[in-house]
């Protein structure tokens, strides 16, 4: 992925959407692109998590695998595409995590990724970028605990 086709995908997500140009050049700085085929999981309930990652092309199903004794299986959380973000929140706050839910690409899907650590460090750097951020992560969180819910309802 060309670094503009990169920008491109920041700057067009839901979470870095209304940040400047310069400061998603200077976010892009920090990515890599990964690709992945129908089926492959960009992450799997349990792994440790210290990436964000940004759907520049394709379809992600959030599931969380659920054991109710008599029921066991997967639930799909969400349904994720283009301009979407996902992963491990708590890299942004410093802090360890097992991530609580997978990520399984249900086509051909592009992703943009970084390091929260690295982002954390822009973030401290960068005070109103900072704030900019952890806002648009509160509803980012808010959206996600609710589709969360929603999923459990199903149940």
């Amino acid at each position: 992925m060309k670094p503009s086709e990169m920008e491109h995908a920041l700057g067009s997500c839901e979470f870095f959407k209304l940040l400047g140009k310069s400061e998603i050049s200077e976010i892009a700085k920090l990515c890599q692109t990964m690709h992945y085929k129908s089926g492959e999981y960009v992450f799997q309930q349990g792994d440790y998590g210290e990436h964000i990652y940004v759907i520049a092309q394709g379809r992600i199903h959030l599931e969380r695998s659920v054991d109710l004794g008599a029921q066991k299986g997967n639930v799909v959380i969400e349904t994720l595409g283009r301009g979407r973000v996902l992963g491990c929140w708590s890299t942004l706050l410093n802090m360890p995590h097992i991530l609580m839910s997978s990520a399984v690409c249900q086509k051909l899907t592009h992703i943009v990724t970084l390091r929260g650590a690295d982002l954390r460090k822009m973030m401290i750097g960068n005070t109103e970028l900072g704030f900019n951020i952890m806002e648009r992560l509160c509803y980012l969180l808010r959206d996600r605990l609710q589709a969360a819910y929603g999923a459990m309802e199903k149940i």
